[in-house]
């Protein structure tokens, strides 16, 4: 199966995503594919905890406003569903408790004898500080390196975001280095770590792993 993963490039393994449901203290969280009617739910989101995402988001022209309205997840709709038919994204909307509660990504996806790709996520405030963050990577992971037939993940998070290296930390990610002056967020260069997670060191996957340390629960 993995020399054929391998060498076939025009299978897409992992895409549409579906993971969950998974239940921490914050709700019921589940993965499932983006869809263009999720305008309104993202727009509002996004525009409302602008205060809360933006000072941890790459710099990008045009406004917030512009950039975060329905019109605009349109575009990030269309380019999302454009990449996972070309095999190279693996986009989902996390839901809470059958809201929309933010996205989980993963992207640049590269095959051959690399197998890798990166992993990024966000959710709004209202969703923040009851495990669901951790839920949503968790279940994404396990996709991911799993349905996705990835061989490694890798993340990118500022050293002062605490709270997201607490996510990535519960999720098995190891720091490999500090990507200097690495990416333009909130008006600056910022340094970056770099973490990682592998096919060898996932063993029963993160969401056994959650559910066997009592942090979570199916659902």
């Amino acid at each position: 199966m993995w020399n054929a993963l391998l060498t076939d490039t025009a299978v897409h393994p992992g895409w549409p995503v579906e993971a969950g449901p998974l239940r921490v203290r914050g709700g019921v969280v589940t993965l499932r594919p983006v869809r263009r009617r999720d305008a309104r739910a993202w727009s509002e989101l996004r525009l409302h905890e602008r205060r809360y995402l933006e000072p941890w988001e790459p710099t990008v022209d045009g406004g917030w406003e512009e950039n975060n309205s329905p019109r605009a997840w349109r575009r990030v709709h269309a380019q999302l569903r454009a990449h996972a038919r070309a095999g190279v994204t693996l986009p989902a909307a996390i839901e809470v408790d059958g809201r929309f509660g933010g996205q989980l990504t993963v992207g640049g996806i590269v095959r051959g004898a690399v197998h890798s790709a990166w992993i990024g996520y966000w959710v709004g405030r209202p969703f923040a500080g009851g495990g669901v963050a951790t839920a949503a990577l968790a279940l994404g992971v396990d996709h991911a390196l799993g349905a996705g037939a990835l061989h490694r993940l890798e993340a990118t998070v500022r050293p002062e975001n605490t709270a997201s290296r607490g996510v990535l930390e519960r999720c098995g990610f190891r720091t490999e280095g500090l990507l200097r002056n690495y990416l333009h967020v909130d008006g600056a260069w910022r340094d970056h770590l770099l973490v990682t997670r592998t096919r060898e060191e996932h063993g029963r996957g993160v969401v056994a792993e959650l559910v066997s340390s009592g942090f979570a629960q199916p659902a």
